[in-house]
This record gives structure tokens, sequence and C-alpha cells, in this order.
């Protein structure tokens, strides 16, 4: 895992920018550092890179990386580099190391753009062809590596990181007021709406699947190398569905394990983490140790089914607690380091969690992000899914079903009712929840209308893929990335695995979900495997806590730093938001606005 940055353009970068460059992202490596220079025609090419070493720690695979005609500078790991090499030493490709580095500049020699779609992994890369004078910059199929890029004087500049964009172009960034309201008023879904967008003015993300390439003439080409949709396959039952399934997903971890450094895992008290350690532990033979976040509001504690997991594995396990002490400040330095507000009250916890990782010296965690996008495990989910039951003659049973299983646990009102959807298929109140109230309480208010971009029409899969490309899992992943880079940690995702994807979504919906029980496919397969109590748990809880349990609202120093002057009052109504205050914030509503308000603000504090 690394850090990456440079230019291609007329600007040619000081020895000092390229320096403060480096050095804004020692976080993301803090074992070594280099930088590639050259002059094509009339523009420079700088390639920039600080490297977290995980695969081969040895120096030779330092970066930049030079190869015959090819240099790169390369953030992520690329999971599949034994079989690649392998195939590469076949057709007489000779390694000086043992680096996925290398296997993946070969693999471009080799293969040309077409090496894209024989790689399993994560990246964000700067990969400069000398051949062509081409420079080419891309990311992961789902964008679990960061990489910005914007244009200055004619100048193309990118990086892993905000900071280092503002370092490169030797301007401080301006925010991007619309996307900070829109995520007030809106909350985390918003965010990745539009994909390029960012928190800054002019400063623009790299879309997850895509190439861009850049000439000597510094004409952009974007282009999508990947796409996923609901394709469903027929062949795929209920009998021969676990095998299957099995196939992709023991293979996902078992090429995820690969590390030179040492491993442990986040667990939760879900069926995701829980059968992700325990597929490592009673398959593969892995040595665990576990890491969790305990909060003590019985909503979102999930001791009980940690401690099932832990005493069924009897593996190492480390509990980081909630606490109310330092808030502000933690937040503070959370936000410097993020450079945009934090998106939930789950990526503060978070952080956590990582720390103690770095602290106990771990250096690569693994967690279960992308099994609700491609399994289905939210509340609404099984609502989506009811709805293309409506006519089956079985339907009051499976009406039943769900009152005796995730009906039995849904807080949020508008989905009390599991004929929601039959009686507006256009429903997605819950999913903007009480936006009009927040956007009341700005100065200036915004259009607050929910889009959902169409894929498919099958509801259920539809809104799944939203969440999987634009609301939910986008913003899981910037976050997680935040956090781990911010300890020097690597994380790995085993469910947003190409294949198993690819497979999850051939699945027919119908097969989601059965006898009360979402994400069936993956607990048939965990059936034997993962404690039994946990398979048949249907309570969604999720890696989540309460405001309250952070911080003391009623508090007088609280409230004088809540009310403060402070440049978000220029666009939240002062008046409004402390009438706003009044609430209970039992309503996960209140509380997701409430955390959303603070982290806007010291964003705004910080950046403005």
């Amino acid at each position: 895992m690394c850090g990456i940055a440079g230019s291609i353009g007329p600007y040619k970068l000081s020895e000092e920018i390229k320096l403060k460059t480096i050095f804004s992202l020692k976080n993301r490596g803090p074992n070594a550092s280099g930088s590639f220079s050259k002059k094509v025609g009339e523009n420079y090419i700088n390639l920039l890179h600080t490297r977290l070493s995980i695969i081969d720690v040895h120096t030779a695979s330092n970066q930049p990386f030079n190869r015959e005609h090819v240099s790169i500078v390369f953030n992520g790991e690329i999971y599949n580099y034994k079989e690649l090499s392998n195939n590469l030493k076949k057709l007489g490709y000779k390694f000086q190391t043992k680096s996925d580095t290398e296997v993946l500049v070969c693999s471009y020699i080799e293969w040309g753009l077409d090496f894209l779609d024989k790689l399993e992994g994560m990246w964000s890369f700067a990969l400069f062809d000398r051949n062509k004078n081409v420079l080419y910059l891309s990311r992961d199929r789902f964008g679990e590596k960061p990489l910005f890029y914007t244009t200055v004087n004619d100048t193309i500049f990118f990086a892993s990181e905000t900071k280092a964009i503002s370092i490169l172009i030797n301007k401080r960034l301006q925010i991007n007021y619309n996307k900070v309201k829109n995520f007030l008023v809106n909350g985390f879904r918003s965010i990745f709406k539009n994909r390029k967008e960012t928190f800054f003015e002019n400063v623009f993300e790299v879309v997850p699947a895509s190439l861009i390439s850049i000439d000597y003439s510094l004409k952009m080409v974007d282009k999508t190398y990947w796409k996923l949709n609901y394709t469903p396959n027929n062949g795929i039952t209920e009998n021969n569905i676990s095998d299957l399934l099995k196939e992709k997903l023991y293979n996902s971890i078992k090429i995820r394990l690969r590390s030179d450094v040492p491993l442990a895992f986040c667990l939760s008290g879900g069926v995701d983490s829980s059968s992700l350690v325990s597929i490592s532990k009673k398959i593969f033979d892995y040595d665990i140790t576990t890491f969790s976040i305990i909060d003590d509001d019985e909503r979102y504690n999930e001791l009980e089914n940690i401690k099932k997991t832990v005493d069924d594995l009897s593996c190492r396990n480390y509990f980081t607690s909630l606490s109310k002490n330092n808030f502000f400040e933690n937040m503070n330095k959370i936000i410097s380091y993020f450079e945009s507000p934090i998106p939930t009250i789950s990526y503060y916890i978070h952080n956590f969690l990582t720390k103690q990782v770095s602290e106990l010296g771990y250096k690569v965690i693994i967690s279960g992000t992308g099994a609700d996008e491609i399994f289905s495990g939210y509340y609404d989910h099984y609502i989506f899914w009811l709805f293309e039951y409506k006519k089956n003659k079985n339907f009051e049973n499976l009406i039943n079903d769900w009152k005796l299983s995730y009906g039995r646990w849904v807080n949020n009102p508008l989905l009390k009712d599991p004929l929601t959807l039959i009686k507006n298929m256009n429903f997605g109140d819950h999913l903007y929840q009480n936006n009009n109230l927040f956007n009341a309480m700005l100065n200036d208010g915004i259009d607050t209308t929910f889009k959902e971009k169409f894929f498919n029409s099958n509801l259920l899969r539809n809104r799944m893929l939203n969440e999987l490309h634009h609301e939910i899992v986008p913003v899981i992943l910037r976050s997680d990335d935040l956090n781990s880079m911010m300890y020097s940690v690597e994380n790995r995702s085993p469910f947003l695995d190409r294949e198993l994807v690819e497979f999850a979504y051939q699945i027919p919906h119908e097969l989601l979900i059965k006898d009360g029980f979402v994400k069936w496919p993956l607990r048939t397969v965990m059936n034997g495997i993962v404690n039994k109590n946990i398979l048949k748990d249907t309570r969604k809880r999720g890696f989540n806590a309460s405001i309250l349990s952070l911080v003391d609202i009623n508090d007088k120093k609280t409230k004088e730093i809540l009310f403060e002057n402070s440049p978000i009052f220029e666009i939240v109504s002062k008046k409004k938001f402390e009438k706003f205050l009044k609430n209970n914030f039992l309503d996960n509503s209140f509380s997701k606005f409430l955390f959303s308000f603070i982290s806007t603000k010291i964003f705004l504090e910080n950046f403005s």
C-alpha cells in the first residue's frame, strides 16, 4: 500500500515541491520513497511515490519502478500476482523481484491495455509508456484505492490525496459548497452520486473501473474497462448454489491472505465478517487475530455474537470501547487528515479500531465490506424482494416469514409496512429520510429530490447496484482507505472480488432471501463453518453507534463549541439549529444529521 502523485505538462516541478508532496504522503508509505522525471517534447513527466511494504519488502521493489520502456507508481495490491507471474514465466519473462509491481508492469508489456482484465486486486496507478509517450491513470473496479486529479496552467496533476494536489499546484484548494450542502441535507448517500466531484472545486476523482490516457498533446481520454449488471443465470439453483459460491468465496479469501507482514481481521457480530474469519481459520488454518468495536447502546451492541465467534475459533480478539473523552479533539485530528467531513459515526469509531491494529503491529486488516450489496443485507432489501412476489400465490406466507424474522427488528417507521413498495413502487423516502426538515435549516436550500440511477428493471437488484456503485460501498471504501492509511495499515475487502461479485449478480433474485433470511446464499455456504446462532440471527445492527455514546449534547462546553462563530452558520441557520438540538436524537436520521453538522463544521473551520 502506497501513496502516488505526479504531473504531466509544461510546468516543471521543483525539487522542493517534490519533497513536500512526498512528505505529505508519508503515512501511506513510511518505508521508502522515490521520484522519476523525464522531459518529453515541451512537457515534463513526474512520478512520485511513497511505499508501505506489504509484498516483497526488499528495496529492489521500491518505486517508481522501471522496466524496459515502462515506468510506474502503483498503490494497492494485485492479489493474483503469483498466478500472473507463472503465466508470464511460461512466456519467457524473468523477474528481478517477487513483487506484484513488477508483475503489473510485465503484464502491461505483454498484453497491453488488455492486462486490466487479467488483474484481480485493488489499485490506483500512473503508468508511463516511453514508446508511446502516453501516461495512463487507472483505478480498480470498485475504487478501493483513491486517485485525484486537477488541471492548472495546462498541466495535469494527480495524487492519492487532495492534500498532495494542493502542494503540487502550490495553492489552497477551494471548497465545493454545493457538495457540502448536499451532504448536510441528504447525508452520506449523496457524496458519490456524482462520481467525479469532490469536496473541492475543480479537483476530480478518477472514476472506479476506468483508465485515463494522456498523450503528448495532453489530450485526456477516459475509458471504462469493466461494467457490472444483474444478469440472472437460471443454471444457478437452490441445489448447486452452495458449491458454486463456495469456490468463488474461498478463492477470494485465499489470495487476500497473501502478505509478508502481520495481518488481522475486523470482526462484528454479523455473518459477513464472521464468515471471513471462520473460513480463514477452519479452511486455511490461518492464525487469526480480530478487532472489534463495542457500544453500550443496546441497538448497536454486538458483543454476544462476537464472543460466539471468538470462542468458536479460539482466536485472539481485541475490543475498542467507545468514549466521550476528547470527542471534538479527535474529530479535528481525523478531519485534518481526511480533508473532508467524516461521512458517518461508523467511520469515526472505525478510526480507533485501525489505530489499535497499528499499535499492536499489524499492517493489514481484512473487512467484510460489500457483502450486503452483493447478497442483500439491509432491511429495505427484504421489502424490495417482496415486491417481486406481489402476485405469487404464496405471498401471505412470505409476509409471515418477514414478520417472524427481519420484520421483528425494523425500527424505521417508514419500513415497518412490508407492503410499502407495493403501495408505491417509487418509494424511497427512507433513503434521504427527513431531508426536507434538514433542508429547511439551511439559509439557502437545495433540491432535495432523490435520484436513483437505472441499471436494471429488477427493483431489488437496481437498488443494490446503486448502493454498490454510488451510495454505500464508495463511502465505506473511501473512509476505510483514509482511516487505514492514517496509521499506515492496508485494508482488504474479500467480498469485492471480481469473480465473486460477477457470480453474485448472476444469482436469480429469488435465491437471495429464503425462509425469512436475507443473504441466504452466504448463510447456506457457511452452514457448519460459522457459529449456527450467528447464521440464525436476523437482526441487522451494522457497524454503528449513537451520537449520544460519543458526546454529551447537554454539556455546557459542548454547546459552546456547537454555537461558536463558525463558517457553518453561513450555510445553516443558527436559530433553527438551536431549535433542532431540543430533539431527543433517538431518531436515527436526527443522530446522523447532528454528526454530519459537527463533521462539516470542523471541515469548514479547517479548510475554508
